[in-house]
């Protein structure tokens, strides 16, 4: 599912919502999200799982084509751990917790 779909669907359940208010909405959820990574904050949702940022240190890689090694530099990379729930949902197990919307079991 790719952003537009997401909004799309969030807007097809919602009649009561403009297109324009799911849009707005979703990219502010997206933004948040990303402003809180950049800070180095991490973001918990509830049963789905949580993002945040671990840093890589500075390595000795090698090019894969011509095998020279290449200095890289230390980064930070965005990390995402998944929730208990949304495993559970992944692997059919039933969690005994409120059931998903639209489920087709």
């Amino acid at each position: 599912m790719i952003r537009s779909e997401l909004i799309q669907k969030i807007a097809d359940e919602n009649p009561h919502l403009t297109h324009r208010h799911v849009e707005r909405l979703v990219n502010t959820v997206f933004d948040e999200i990303i402003e809180a990574l950049a800070r180095g904050d991490r973001v918990e949702l509830r049963g789905f799982g949580a993002f945040s940022v671990k840093a890589r240190d500075a390595r000795i890689g090698r090019n894969p084509r011509t095998g020279e090694s290449v200095a890289v530099r230390s980064k930070k990379v965005p990390f995402f751990k998944t929730g208990k729930l949304l495993r559970d949902r992944l692997n059919g197990h039933d969690t005994g917790g409120p059931e998903f919307e639209g489920e087709d079991d």
